[in-house]
């Protein structure tokens, strides 16, 4: 954005002034205003806006100091995994062993209702552990022979359990998901 001076516009009247503040712009020619005027979600002016006429929709609004700033959200929210299941989940970002994570899953197993799944889920990679390899299925089966274990790894492949084959309805001879591959055991 770059500071524009307008002469008073009686055709152009914005939706909302804001006035008062520490507007950050981005530009970096002109990184802070202290007002601005803005038209069907477009700016119209900086640090001129109180020049504008206002109508009776425009909303003035004083930001008593504040800092704005332009543009940011989260693109990637969890909210409904993460209420629904959060005290279900397992995270083995950090742990030092793999001996701890199934130590960890196992304890989780023992906890989670009957019905219910255990997920390993988060930013953990197998050489973070002293054993520097992945957990085998004959070790998540006996860490958790009961509980479905869904074990994410990377955001790209998932591991899982006997428990949770039978709950999912698999077997030897289900068929690849379109776009999936289902990898078998030697068993």
């Amino acid at each position: 954005m770059k500071k524009e001076t307008h002469t008073m516009n009686a055709a152009v009247i914005p939706d909302l002034i804001l006035h008062n503040g520490h507007i950050t712009t981005l530009d970096p020619q002109y990184p802070e205003a202290t007002n601005l005027a803005i038209k069907d979600g477009r700016v119209l002016a900086m640090d001129d806006a109180e020049e504008y006429q206002r109508g009776p929709g425009t909303k003035v609004i004083d930001l008593q100091g504040r800092r704005v700033v332009p543009g940011l959200n989260n693109s990637h929210l969890h909210v409904i995994r993460a209420g629904l299941s959060y005290n279900m989940e397992l995270r083995w970002d950090g742990v030092p062993s793999l001996a701890d994570a199934l130590r960890m899953l196992k304890e989780q197993a023992q906890r989670t209702p009957p019905g219910q799944w255990v997920r390993v889920v988060g930013s953990w990679s197998e050489f973070q552990f002293a054993e520097r390899r992945m957990p085998t299925l004959d070790e998540i089966n006996d860490a958790a022979p009961d509980t479905p274990v869904f074990v994410l790894h990377l955001y790209c492949r998932a591991l899982l359990n006997k428990a949770a084959l039978r709950a999912c309805g698999y077997t030897k001879d289900t068929p690849n998901p379109p776009g999936g591959e289902i990898q078998h055991d030697s068993k």
